[in-house]
């Protein structure tokens, strides 16, 4: 892999990291629909987006299709299965519990992505992916103290779950990197069908009755529940996944300050603090791509 294209791809793993940011802010505006409802209607949105490009582009729709089991388990696994298992835990145990444990997704990817071939976990990875975690606590928790009640176990593992799909999903990604960035519109497609089978099985149908709404549910779509997820493929492939690991502690926080600075959540020394360890962390974390920047090697 050349360096451009590693330093491509990272810039994209990025881009996807601050698409999330503004997940949050968006889903404020979603009201009140129901969450499968909402994954539904925001996937098929990307799925349409999708097909619709390839249709322009006079690509062949079943080329991102026909795909081998391998590659639709890790796929469908992956978005559907991580939004699953999220609700679930949120639906059986406190939020702000269940929330942190799902965020360890990014130093489990740190510590998984050692294992794929010519990447090796050095001790500023770690170091940042760490300090991070505990920015994201203060963020996450408002700095208040955890209590793992057993009563949520059930809500605990879901979380947990969540927290091993995506980074397991996001590690092995690696291991396909020759499968276009475009079968991604694929796996959309089938995550908002099995959503919306979840949402008539266990929720009660939301009709969006405002502008509002719609244009929160399209923004969701083309951004951090659409366009966000190829960005993420394309850097996970072929980019430092160590570092975005590491800088994908960046969502809280830019989300934390995004609702802050439009009144939705109120500022506090738990806040200031996460926000600080989470920056140390990022810089720590990054510390190889900013020698890169400056020419120098580790």
């Amino acid at each position: 892999m050349s360096a451009t294209s590693r330093k491509a791809g990272t810039l994209s793993g990025l881009a996807a990291i601050l698409l999330w940011s503004l997940l949050a802010l968006f889903t404020v505006y979603t009201g009140n629909i129901p969450p499968f409802q909402l994954t539904a209607m925001t996937f098929a949105v990307a799925f349409i987006l999708a097909l619709g490009k390839w249709v322009i582009r006079g690509q062949k729709v079943m080329d991102f299709l026909i795909l081998p089991p391998t590659v639709w388990a890790l796929g469908v696994g992956g978005l559907f299965g991580y939004h699953f298992f999220y609700f679930l835990a949120l639906k059986s145990a406190p939020a702000a519990e269940a929330g942190l444990i799902a965020y360890l997704w990014p130093l489990l990817i740190v510590l998984f992505s050692a294992l794929l071939p010519g990447e090796k976990l050095r001790w500023f990875h770690l170091g940042g992916a760490l300090i991070s975690l505990a920015g994201a606590a203060l963020l996450i928790t408002k700095g208040e103290s955890l209590q793992l009640d057993p009563v949520y176990a059930k809500g605990y593992a879901a979380a947990l779950a969540c927290a091993f799909i995506w980074s397991g999903y996001s590690v092995l990604s690696r291991r396909f990197a020759a499968v276009s960035t475009d079968v991604i519109g694929s796996f959309c497609g089938v995550t908002a069908i099995l959503a919306l089978l979840c949402h008539l099985a266990f929720e009660q149908t939301l009709i969006p009755d405002s502008p509002v709404l719609w244009l929160a549910v399209l923004a969701l779509g083309i951004g951090p529940v659409g366009g966000a997820f190829f960005l993420w493929d394309i850097g996970v492939k072929h980019g430092d996944i160590q570092g975005l690991g590491v800088l994908s502690y960046l969502a809280p926080l830019l989300s934390t300050l995004l609702l802050v600075g439009l009144g939705a959540a109120a500022f506090s020394w738990s806040l200031a603090a996460g926000c600080l360890l989470i920056t140390i962390g990022a810089i720590l974390g990054s510390l190889q791509l900013i020698r890169q920047a400056f020419g120098k090697t580790t």
